[in-house]
């Protein structure tokens, strides 16, 4: 399911989730074990090595329980009461790889999975399960040097109050003293916070990974909250970009340039988003061109070679989405930029949807990128 508003696709990390085929399904292996995102000594709900999802639930004076599917809870896992009155059902299909939100609806009411532990989209705590993902070693938790994730509460005038973000700093960052690093500003997608990149993303893991094996120039992450105004679901449309503009380009920036050993300079200054987080990069790249020198739009639009007034000082625009999603557009026009001069990548995650194994891979593929010297 998508969110669709008039000049870009806005869609919840719960597209896909649970979306299966009820027709040609292989034979269910029993080979279920408990979730990685399970709570402690939780073993419900299980993940099997096709894919499949098995969950239980005690709720016995429930009249019906389904696990969620989608934005709403419409549709979904149909759970049948067992004899010891609890309530299981495995999904019809396998889940594409890697993180899902969802949520437990009984008897109409919507619930978290108390075996699941809770992650924040669709502008809630959501119940999350990781389905383990082939390529996962590149997020995977490493005995590497790690860097840091570190929450600062920044002044902001223009909304009258202290707002928060998470910043990354690179392994060594406090023991190298002098040394000054390159910003990537980095957004989450609608109905998320500012969470989502470090918990749902593992941004911190993939960078801690990227660095070990010297395939990247350190750099630091801050990721901060997108809304401004508070918009309701398919309203995006009333979604106005000024007032979190200001934020980011008069409050944040300055601050993380006077509290963190940044390279204050367009040159060394990145800023990229997941959907509602790549619109916000396109309005505002646009609208600041003289604050930024890579863009980066995963699964968020795309620019068109019109739409860049003064192409000199960009050094990047990376486009990307998930197989399952937009393709051909994000690969036209990352060629259309190509053909005007500009220096454009597209890059298209294979078996994925509007999802996070998405937007990992695609910051996989980007932080190589930045900040090339």
């Amino acid at each position: 399911m998508k969110i669709k508003s008039l000049t870009f696709v806005i869609a919840i990390m719960v597209n896909g989730i649970l979306c299966f085929s009820q027709n040609n399904q292989p034979a269910v292996i029993e080979d279920f074990k408990p979730s990685s995102l399970n709570q402690p000594g939780q073993e419900y709900p299980q993940v099997n090595s096709q894919g499949y999802v098995r969950f239980k639930i005690i709720a016995p004076t429930a009249d019906s329980v389904r696990v969620s599917l989608g934005l709403g809870g419409r549709g979904g896992t149909k759970l049948k009461q067992a004899a010891d009155t609890s309530w299981m059902g495995t999904t019809e299909g396998p889940m594409d790889e890697g993180f899902h939100y969802y949520n437990i609806r009984i008897d109409g009411g919507k619930f978290n999975d108390p075996g699941a532990k809770n992650y924040y989209g669709s502008v809630r705590w959501e119940s999350g399960i990781e389905i383990p993902a082939h390529d996962q070693d590149f997020y995977a938790l490493k005995n590497v040097p790690h860097g840091n994730v570190v929450q600062v509460l920044f002044p902001s005038p223009s909304t009258g109050t202290s707002r928060r973000a998470f910043v990354y700093t690179p392994p060594g960052y406090d023991s190298k003293s002098k040394q000054r690093y390159p910003v990537l500003y980095l957004q989450h997608g609608w109905g998320e916070d500012e969470t989502a990149w470090s918990n749902q993303g593992h941004a911190n893991l993939i960078m801690d990974n990227l660095i070990a094996e010297n395939k990247i120039t350190p750099f630091i992450i801050v990721m901060t909250y997108g809304m401004t105004n508070e918009v309701r679901m398919g309203g995006m449309r009333n979604f106005k970009i000024e007032p979190f503009q200001t934020v980011l380009i008069d409050e944040l920036i300055p601050y993380i340039d006077a509290n963190f050993r940044t390279i204050a300079k367009q040159s060394q200054r990145a800023m990229g988003g997941l959907s509602m987080g790549g619109m916000e990069t396109h309005t505002i790249t646009l609208n600041k061109p003289e604050v930024f020198s890579y863009y980066a739009l995963l699964s968020g639009g795309t620019y068109t070679p019109a739409e860049i007034k003064d192409k000199s000082n960009i050094k990047l625009i990376f486009l990307s989405c998930g197989s399952k999603e937009r393709p051909d557009g994000v690969k036209n026009a990352a060629a259309a930029l190509k053909d005007a001069g500009i220096n454009a990548v597209s890059y298209v995650s294979e078996n994925t949807a509007h999802e996070f194994l998405t937007w990992r891979r695609s910051l996989l593929e980007l932080a190589p990128l930045l900040f090339k010297n």
